[in-house]
């Protein structure tokens, strides 16, 4: 099974650290709106082993068609960065992938959009990642510890918290923090623009 090794830091400015990659030579990939939907059983035996279940619909910002994939994380390898084993499929169809884990005794327990801008560099995947109340990340992804480090140390962000909680739980524990009793966290619709003199 795949290995996920990835190194997850807060940062204040995205715009920061997409000029360092270009600085870089980083090559983009794309951008994407996410529509993140996390499943667990009835009595959370996924969360008590330390797995996670999730499907994924992305659209890429240029239109086309979403991608769907239904991905299963391991529970968290010992290191200084998060590593989990990984397993993911691409399916053709959403609606049929939330079915078919609901037959399987799965129930939707979180879903969430997360925006991300795609780079790769240095033999690692970059993800500037925005997320409704949490805001800005970076997500460094690579074959091992030292490549995904060295790419750390380049974008200049050896200086922030590396962070193993995994963004569902840190919407969880805001939702919860704040009473709020939703399961499901959308960014808030753009304010319609001005009318100055009659024009939009």
């Amino acid at each position: 099974m795949p290995v996920e090794i990835e190194a997850k830091m807060k940062v204040d400015d995205l715009g920061a650290v997409r000029d360092r990659l270009k600085a870089a030579g980083a090559t983009i990939i794309g951008e994407y709106l996410e529509r993140n939907v996390f499943f667990d059983t009835a009595d959370r035996a996924l969360l008590t082993a330390d797995q996670g279940l999730r499907i994924r619909l992305a659209q890429g910002t240029g239109g086309g068609e979403p991608v769907c994939t239904i991905t299963f994380k391991g529970p968290r390898l010992h290191g200084q960065l998060k590593s989990r084993e990984e397993t993911e499929v691409t399916v053709g169809n959403y609606d049929n992938a939330v079915t078919l884990l609901k037959c399987l005794g799965y129930a939707r327990v979180l879903s969430f959009e997360k925006r991300r801008q795609s780079w790769s560099v240095g033999g690692c995947r970059v993800e500037l990642d925005e997320l409704p109340h949490l805001g800005p990340y970076v997500e460094i992804e690579g074959k091992s510890e030292e490549t995904v480090l060295k790419v750390r140390d380049m974008l200049q962000l050896s200086d922030r918290p590396l962070m193993n909680t995994s963004y569902i739980a840190l919407l969880i524990a805001h939702l919860q923090e704040h009473g709020q009793s939703t399961r499901d966290v959308v960014f808030e619709p753009a304010p319609p623009a001005r009318r100055v003199n009659g024009a939009a």
